[in-house]
């Protein structure tokens, strides 16, 4: 049985709903059930003293890969899981492109098994779409997943879904929301066979953008958006990497919107000058493009043109991303640090703290309907992270968590780090160091 021990959290500032103030929160049985100025320390078993620091809900991610089953070399559910844990991420939406793939309801069910006493974040997972699981996807019932990918570029394995006659069925028939990676592959293979009858097989980094091209994403994310508005789907079109895409989307409050767009914290960080200096370390599809792309994603994160900030977490290890471009796969370890990463965007004067918590808390909560979550509310799970604004972390392979064991911001020290985390209603984290034990639980979704 679990013990039921009372928490109450003074003397913090609670970031929440577009405002700071400040606020003790008393927590019972996993829940939030107060929220007031000052409450007694009589309330509870055991006192927890922020000492003024900012009190957030916990991130939601809603992209990530922790590669089991199958890549387990790279990272699993556990590993990665203890690594989000630690940068203030409570809760993640994990992908389907695993091995074998997550496209059909068995294997679906069997990651939710998985998962079970073994994660350190609460979870949930995405069906993939292929050219020939149309009936899979139509069969699946809201909560066993929490939405559909479909990766409209370039996958491994037997994801690509290239046939317009199964993306107009999936648009028109899929009971859940539609979550698309947009690449447009011929755009993309022709500029591979340009480069390779200039480089042979030595491609330099540098390519990247090039290869994976605005013009590629572009036609890719438009053709979404046109399929989702034709048959009313409910679209979220995942990591935009340009400028040029932002014109697809309404600027405004999530609420209400059935076409939504995210981005990534590498592609708010990162450009392409940063190739010379990480080569195939920042390489990802869709690919981090110029630096009038990325101060234009963040614009739309002001705009609110997007919705969601998250990782598109995809560890690999180092001897493979070592490897020369064709054969270096694509994808970066985030999930540790992106709250640290948006931190940065803060303390630059770019983005409220307000704002980083609409983007990667509420509004990931709102967008697929996860009960109880996302938010600093009485009767919710307490799902909760404090922050040090001003305690600077430098991050090393000493204190990376990851199973790959590397991050592209090693040796950046940040200027914030994160104090403590809360997991429905346990402290998994606090100074440094996370409970070696994992209560992370299966995320609830509203039935729309």
């Amino acid at each position: 049985m679990r013990a039921m021990i009372k928490k109450l959290l003074i003397n913090g500032k609670l970031i929440n709903e577009d405002e700071i103030r400040e606020a003790d929160v008393l927590i019972e049985d996993q829940r939030i059930s107060r929220i007031e100025p000052s409450l007694s320390a009589g309330l509870a078993d055991e006192v927890i003293d922020l000492q003024g620091r900012y009190l957030l809900p916990g991130l939601i991610d809603d992209q990530v890969h922790f590669r089991e089953p199958g890549l387990t070399h790279k990272g699993s559910l556990a590993t990665e899981s203890k690594a989000a844990i630690s940068g203030g991420v409570t809760s993640v939406l994990e992908m389907p492109n695993t091995s074998p793939p997550t496209t059909d309801r068995a294997s679906l069910l069997e990651k939710w098994e998985r998962a079970k006493g073994r994660s350190f974040v609460n979870y949930a997972f995405y069906l993939g779409a292929t050219n020939d699981n149309l009936d899979e996807i139509r069969r699946v019932v809201p909560g066993e997943a929490c939405g559909i990918k479909v990766f409209m570029g370039a996958s491994t394995g037997n994801m690509l879904v290239d046939d317009p006659r199964v993306l107009e069925k999936i648009f028109a028939d899929s009971p859940l929301l539609i979550a698309t990676h947009c690449e447009d592959s011929p755009t993309i293979w022709a500029n591979e066979a340009i480069f390779r009858e200039r480089f042979g097989e030595d491609v330099p980094m540098s390519a990247h953008p090039q290869i994976r091209s605005e013009e590629a994403c572009y036609k890719s994310s438009s053709m979404a958006v046109e399929l989702a508005k034709r048959h009313g789907a409910r679209l979220h079109v995942l990591h935009l990497s340009t400028l040029r895409e932002l014109s697809l989307f309404e600027p405004g409050p999530i609420e209400g919107k059935d076409i939504t767009s995210e981005v990534c914290v590498h592609h708010l960080w990162f450009d392409q000058s940063r190739y010379a200096d990480l080569g195939s370390r920042i390489k990802c599809n869709p690919a981090i493009k110029t630096s009038a792309d990325r101060e234009g994603l963040l614009q739309g994160v002001l705009t609110d043109h997007i919705d969601v900030i998250a990782t598109d977490h995809a560890p690999h290890t180092v001897e493979e991303k070592m490897q020369p471009y064709f054969m270096a796969p694509a994808g970066l370890p985030l999930v540790q640090h992106s709250l640290q990463t948006m931190l940065e965007f803060h303390c630059a004067n770019q983005l409220s703290l307000e704002k980083i918590v609409r983007k990667s808390s509420h509004n990931p909560a709102v967008l697929f309907g996860i009960v109880d979550r996302g938010f600093i509310r009485e009767g919710y799970f307490a799902d909760l992270v404090s922050i040090d604004l001003d305690k600077p972390q430098t991050i090393t392979s000493e204190n990376i968590l990851y199973r790959c064991g590397w991050s592209p911001f090693e040796g950046k020290t940040f200027s914030s780090s994160i104090h403590m985390t809360m997991l429905n209603g346990d402290i998994v984290f606090r100074s440094g160091e996370v409970v070696e034990k994992p209560n992370g639980q299966p995320i609830a979704f509203l039935q729309r």
